[in-house]
């Protein structure tokens, strides 16, 4: 089996055709694993710029036992904070958004008893998707599961039936909307740090409860950390990363596909071919459009470049600030005014997310020291326009072997963007934590076309098609009709985030329902372990507004993730 792309969801595909007999060689254009899950250094400080939170990183429910087997937590701690969110309005008032229903309610009772009805319905369906958590099928493709898997399923979730229907069918933005008190009315907008303008109810409750369970916390070592761990368990089972290998072809022989191409020439053959890389480059590219039914021909080609039907890219400010800035909590969320949005290039919403990551990992940067981690959602067309039309991912030589992520020359107008990005956002900051600017020690803006750069997904998008919408639902369908391939194409199937729709445990997930498929097809039965070459992870609560953790030197670091 060739598996294309070294994501989380071409990692996890590895390890799971490792346990199931297959002999896999995974495919990376990068250096390192991960795709979007990554971390790199800037001086002394390593700048991490995915995990915020980890569904799954608790027990209590399938998704952890999915990362479990894919060695992902093992012997690490995982840290869990009291609040999932903090939202500033523009007047300086907050919500703390706990985790805890009943802390919950009670702080928000306390700003707004006016809205004391709604309130306590949201946080009385927060306690109930609590319990849900525990039944939410995450281990094998509903589409493979036997009439009595699919009732049991069905009964498990009756006692939670009225919850998950009402929550699904009403969009946060109609249900904020009642809201008496303008704060709440749009901070609730914010629960998940940035809007999600199409997202119901759901999955506001489903993340809060994972959080209140202990079940959405951010592991030891950090975004390079968790996806290093997941390689290393995939070479354990003997299976073979080959890195800085570019694919511009899956071979295709009698409708079957038996191998790739790749970008030096070399031609690789295999049974199986498995992408998980970016769905467009998949489809319209390594298969030249071929095989796609009408439902996937206009995903592909209309669907998606319409809008709000891929997530959009990031923004990401890092800077590496040379003392501690203890007030600085975790993860707040202020709302901007229009001055300052317009300062923000291809801002979807007036807000930004401000971290202090080192909360989250200490680990990550020297002692007495701080990262910030500044971000907003970000549309691509006004960075491609400022660009001038300069290339935005380049194959070349370097130390007598190709590499695909080496820097790339910019327009000057794209540059001179960035400086105003980066200085407003400074700005900011230091009105809140006088003494900030100063304390730059190293700094780093992405956008999305560095995103493009390291991982080729279309646009720079960080998740690929958006859940509860057009595309989505259409791509879930064909899942459901097909499994996780094409029509007319023998041996060829997708995994990871292009397969499915959300963030991490999705990737991860996929790698595993795509092996159900595998297996099924090749008439073998699926079979899964836990890895025990460590032990089990170890959990730690740190209240908000107190730093809990250890700041410990980042020497531990080189061993358990690089």
């Amino acid at each position: 089996m060739i598996i294309i792309g070294g994501g989380l969801g071409g990692l996890s595909t590895g390890c799971y055709a490792q346990m199931n007999g297959y002999r896999s060689q995974i495919f990376e254009m990068h250096e390192i694993p991960g795709g979007c899950c990554t971390a790199w250094d800037r001086g002394d400080f390593t700048f991490d710029c995915c995990i915020s939170w980890l569904l799954g990183n608790g027990p209590g429910n399938e998704m952890h036992q999915i990362w479990l087997e894919l060695g992902a937590l093992q012997g690490k701690q995982m840290r869990h904070f009291d609040v999932f969110n903090i939202v500033r309005g523009r007047d300086g008032r907050a919500v703390y958004f706990y985790s805890d229903p009943d802390r919950l309610e009670a702080h928000l009772l306390d700003l707004s008893p006016a809205d004391a009805k709604l309130i306590r319905e949201f946080c009385g369906g927060l306690r109930k998707f609590r319990k849900c958590l525990a039944v939410y099928p995450f281990l094998k493709p509903v589409g493979l599961m036997g009439r009595f898997e699919r009732w049991r399923m069905l009964a498990s979730f009756a006692p939670y039936f009225n919850v998950i229907r009402k929550s699904i069918a009403t969009l946060m933005t109609d249900y904020s909307a009642r809201f008496k008190d303008p704060l709440l009315r749009e901070a609730f907008n914010f629960i998940l740090y940035e809007k999600h303008s199409a997202f119901p109810v759901l999955p506001f409750y489903f993340q809060l409860a994972s959080h209140a369970n202990l079940s959405a916390g951010v592991p030891e070592g950090g975004s390079l950390g968790l996806a290093t761990s997941i390689e290393q368990r995939y070479r354990r089972l003997g299976g073979q990363v080959t890195y800085n290998a570019k694919v511009e072809e899956v071979l295709v022989e009698n409708d079957r596909a038996v191998g790739v191409r790749l970008s030096d020439g070399r031609e690789v053959r295999s049974d199986i071919v498995v992408s998980a890389c970016d769905g467009h480059t998949t489809m319209m590219k390594f298969l030249k459009g071929r095989y796609l039914n009408e439902s996937y021909r206009r995903l592909y080609t209309k669907t998606i470049d319409e809008p709000g039907m891929v997530f959009p890219g990031y923004v990401m400010l890092f800077l590496g600030l040379n003392r501690p800035f203890p007030q600085g909590d975790p993860c707040t969320t202020y709302l901007l005014d229009e001055a300052m949005a317009a300062e923000l290039v291809g801002i979807r919403h007036p807000s930004i997310n401000v971290q202090f990551r080192s909360n989250h990992y200490p680990e990550l940067s020297p002692r007495e020291t701080t990262v910030a981690y500044v971000t907003y959602f970000c549309d691509i067309a006004p960075w491609r326009a400022l660009n001038e039309g300069m290339p935005e991912q380049r194959t070349r030589r370097h130390r007598g072997e190709q590499v695909h992520t080496l820097p790339m020359r910019h327009g000057r107008k794209y540059y001179a963007a960035k400086y105003q990005v980066r200085d407003a956002m400074v700005a900011f900051l230091e009105k809140r934590f006088p003494g900030l600017r100063d304390a730059i020690a190293v700094r780093d803006l992405s956008t999305p076309l560095t995103q493009v750069r390291y991982t080729g997904n279309y646009d720079g998008t960080v998740l690929g098609w958006q859940p509860f919408v057009e595309s989505g639902e259409t791509m879930e369908e064909e899942i459901k009709k097909h499994g996780p391939a094409l029509p007319g194409l023998a041996n060829f199937y997708v995994s990871g985030v292009w397969a499915t729709t959300g963030g991490l445990i999705r990737a991860a997930a996929a790698g595993r329902h795509v092996m159900h498929f595998v297996c099924r097809d090749d008439g073998k039965e699926f079979t899964a372990t836990i890895d025990d070459s460590a032990p089990p992870p170890t959990h730690v609560v740190i209240p908000v507004g107190e730093q809990k953790v250890p700041h410990h030197h980042r020497e531990p670091l080189s061993s358990t993730a690089r």
